[in-house]
C-alpha cells in the first residue's frame, strides 16, 4: 500500500485507450453472463488449503514472454514447490515421480488447450547405504559422487475440443539440475545449470531444475494488509528461497495459430496419481495472485481441481472482489464501483488491440501476443507504464505484478490514478541473460562465517590432530586436544561439546 514513485511516460495513454475500449462496449453484457471458462489461477505460494500440504505438486508461478535474445521464440517458465529452504537436506527437493507436470497452450482463444507439454520425472539412487545426497564434490550431472539424480521425459500432446489427436515423445531421460547443496558439494553450480539445458527437435529448448524463486513481493499483506499501519513494508518475503523450475523455449510459430492471430493463452497444471492408479488434477495456475487474493477459501480447492472452460462459477469473485473492500476498510481508500467489468476485460479477455484474440471466450490465463518485440529497457509496471511487452501481456521475470495488479484493482483503468505498491520493486538476485533466464538457486552453505575466520580460510588447519587419519598417535591427550582446538572459536566449542566423543572413537578405531 506504499506509494511508489515511477515514471509516468506513456502510461496514461495506455490506460485511457483501455478505458475507452471498455466504455465503447468492449465488454458486452452477454459476454459477462456467458463467461464459463477459466476465471482464476494464481501465484500459488500455499494459496489453497489442500495443496498447501502437497508442496511437490504446488504450482507457484507461470511466466511467458518473447525471448529477449531470440525474439522468434517464446519462453515459458513454470515453477513448483514453494519456500524451498536451501539447506533443507538430506532429501532436498526432487520433482514428484507420481505427477504429471503440464504446460497448456490455447492458440485460438477458445479457453481450451490446443497443445500440452507434459513433463514426467524419475529418480535414480546410486548408493542406498548412505544418507548423503552427494558423496563428494560434484563436477557434472553424471558425476559418480552425485548420489541422487533425476531425469525427465517430455511429451507433446495435440488436442482438439479436449480430445487427444496425437502424442509425441520429444525428450527422453534428460538430466535434471540438482538442488544446490552448497559450495563444498557443488563448487561450480553454474556449470551444472548449463549442462541441464537440453536442445529438443525443431528448435526448442528445455530445462528442469532448481532456481531462485523469481517472484518478489512482501507477503506480509496477509497480516491484514501490512499490519494495518504500514509499519513494516518493503521486505521481499521470498528472498533466499528456491523453487523447482521447468522452462521451455519454443519457436513462436509452433504455438500460435498464425501470423495473423499471434496471441496465445498459457497455464500450467499438476496431476497426481491416486490410489487407483489414475491421475487427478490437484493444482492449476495461470496469472499471478488470483487464487490467492480473489477466490475465497471455499472456492480455492475447487478451482485447483477444475478445468478452465468450467470456471463461470467464479465470475462473481472477479466482478465483486474482496480486496478493494478490505483496503477501503483499513486505509479509507474508496473501492471502485461494482461490478468490476474492467477487471473482466483486462484479465479475462486480454486488452483489445494488444493481447485479446478474436472471438475470445473470457477466461483467466496468461495471454501473450507473440508478435510484440521484447523491450530494450523493460519497465517493471509493463503495460501500465507504456511497455506493451510486459504484464499483463504475458509475464516477464522482471515484471512487478504486485504493484501493477494492485493499481488496476484499485481502479487505475477507471481513472482512479494511484501509485500503490508493496515497496518491493525487483528480485533480490539478478536474472540470467540467456535461457532459462531464472537466477541460480541460493545454496545451502550461505550462513555467516565461523567466529575468527574469513572468506577463503580453511579452518581445518586450526583443528590440529583432530583430523589426522584414524590410528595415528599424536601424543596428545584429550585435554591437550581441547586446549589446542579452543582457538578455532565456534569449531572449538563443537569439539568440546560433541566432537570429543567422536575423537575418542577414532583413536580407538571404533568408528
Amino acid at each position: 500500500m506504499t506509494p511508489i514513485s515511477r515514471s509516468g511516460s506513456g502510461r496514461r495513454g495506455v490506460a485511457s485507450l483501455t478505458c475507452g475500449a471498455l466504455a465503447a462496449g468492449g465488454l458486452a453484457a452477454a459476454g459477462v453472463t456467458a463467461l464459463e471458462p477459466e476465471v482464476a489461477s494464481a501465484s500459488s505460494h500455499r494459496e489453497a488449503p489442500l495443496i498447501s500440504g502437497q508442496p511437490q505438486y504446488d504450482n507457484t508461478d507461470v511466466y511467458a514472454f518473447v525471448s529477449p535474445d531470440k525474439p522468434d521464440t517464446t519462453t515459458i517458465i513454470a515453477n513448483w514447490i514453494p519456500f524451498e529452504e536451501p539447506a533443507g537436506g538430506p532429501n532436498f527437493f526432487p520433482f514428484a515421480e507420481d505427477a504429471q507436470y503440464d504446460i497448456h497452450i490455447d492458440s485460438d482463444g477458445d479457453a481450451q488447450g490446443d497443445l500440452l507439454y507434459r513433463f514426467t520425472f524419475k529418480t535414480h539412487v546410486k548408493n542406498k547405504r548412505t544418507f548423503l545426497y552427494n558423496t563428494g564434490a560434484v563436477d557434472s550431472l553424471h558425476d559418480p559422487d552425485l548420489n541422487i539424480t533425476q531425469t525427465y521425459d517430455v511429451e507433446l500432446l495435440r488436442l482438439k475440443n479436449q480430445h487427444l489427436r496425437s502424442r509425441t515423445k520429444i525428450a527422453d531421460d534428460v538430466p535434471v539440475a540438482p538442488s544446490n547443496v552448497g559450495k563444498a558439494s557443488m563448487p561450480d553450480y553454474a556449470k551444472l545449470r548449463s549442462q541441464a539445458v537440453h536442445k529438443l527437435a525443431g528448435g526448442s529448448t528445455a530445462f528442469a531444475g532448481q532456481a531462485d524463486d523469481p517472484f518478489f513481493l512482501d507477503l506480509r499483506v496477509f497480516d491484514l494488509l501490512y499490519g494495518g499501519n504500514l509499519s513494516e513494508v518493503g521486505n521481499d518475503t521470498l528472498k533466499g528461497y528456491n523453487v523447482n523450475s521447468i522452462a521451455l523455449q519454443v519457436p513462436s510459430h509452433m504455438i500460435r495459430q498464425s501470423a495473423h492471430q499471434p496471441v496465445v493463452g498459457i497455464w500450467s497444471t499438476t496431476q497426481r496419481k491416486n490410489a487407483q492408479g489414475y491421475f487427478t488434477q490437484v493444482s492449476r495456475l495461470g496469472s499471478p495472485l488470483v487464487n490467492e487474493v480473489v477466490n475465497p477459501v471455499g472456492d480455492k480447492d475447487t478451482f485447483n481441481a477444475g478445468a478452465p472452460w468450467n470456471d463461470g462459477q467464479f465470475l462473481k469473485n472477479v466482478t465483486n472482489p474482496e480486496l478493494p473492500k478490505l483496503i477501503e476498510a483499513i486505509y479509507k481508500i474508496k473501492a471502485p464501483a461494482e461490478p468490476r467489468n474492467d477487471l473482466v476485460d483486462v484479465f479475462l479477455k486480454g486488452v483489445d488491440g494488444l493481447n485479446q484474440p478474436p472471438h475470445v471466450r473470457p477466461s483467466e490465463m496468461l495471454r501473450l501476443n507473440t508478435s510484440i518485440a521484447p523491450a530494450k529497457s523493460p519497465k517493471r509496471l509493463g503495460v501500465l507504464d507504456g511497455d506493451n511487452a510486459g504484464f499483463p501481456n504475458g509475464r516477464r521475470l522482471t515484471d512487478d505484478v504486485i504493484d501493477a495488479s494492485l493499481q488496476v484493482v484499485e481502479g487505475e483503468l477507471l481513472g482512479a490514478k494511484n501509485d500503490l505498491g508493496d515497496a518491493v520493486d525487483k528480485n533480490d538476485k539478478a536474472f540470467e541473460k540467456a535461457f532459462p533466464y531464472v537466477a541460480l538457486p541460493t545454496e545451502g552453505s550461505r550462513g555467516p562465517l565461523a567466529k575468527g575466520t574469513s572468506s577463503g580460510t580453511d579452518v581445518r588447519s586450526q583443528l590440529g590432530d583432530a583430523l589426522q587419519p584414524a590410528g595415528t598417535d599424536t601424543g596428545m591427550d584429550d585435554t591437550a586436544l581441547i586446549a589446542g582446538s579452543a582457538g578455532a572459536g565456534a569449531l572449538g566449542i563443537l569439539l568440546i561439546g560433541g566432537g570429543l566423543m567422536w575423537w575418542r572413537r577414532i583413536r580407538g578405531r571404533a568408528y
